[in-house]
């Protein structure tokens, strides 16, 4: 049974470390952020034991982009149904179709406003089943 005052817990993954700190500040006060500079590490963390409440993702970052990070995770039985947010500075309109056609659970653009962010990330946390 979860506790009344326990935090959830996001899994923040960007390999741009100005972009981590921006986003777990403007979360750290309503959540307990874990964060992963690559998906290589993300994925080490889920192997590990670590099972977060929802997944911030950047899709843009080096060897292992946010497109395959999020395959790999689907993957791990345990955590196929954590919400993914894609989180990004493209605005491509077929960029954010194709994250919603795989089932991310949302698309945030960068640069983040706080109050946009906690918001949408709060509905995800309450619709989901994780």
């Amino acid at each position: 049974m979860e506790k009344i005052n326990e935090k959830k817990k996001i899994l923040l993954v960007d390999d741009d470390e100005i972009q981590l700190e921006i986003a777990e500040n403007m979360l750290m006060s309503e959540y307990e952020i874990i964060t992963a500079g690559s998906g290589k590490e993300a994925l080490n963390y889920l192997h590990g034991g670590f099972i977060p409440n929802l997944i911030l993702l950047d899709l843009l970052m080096p060897v292992m982009d946010g497109w395959e990070t999020y395959n790999k995770i689907k993957e791990i039985s345990f955590s196929r149904d954590i919400p993914i947010v894609f989180l990004t500075s493209q605005q491509e309109r077929n960029t954010m179709k194709n994250a919603h056609g795989i089932g991310a659970a949302d698309y945030i653009l960068k640069p983040y406003v706080r109050e946009d962010l906690l918001s949408r990330i709060e509905i995800i946390i309450k619709k989901s089943t994780f």
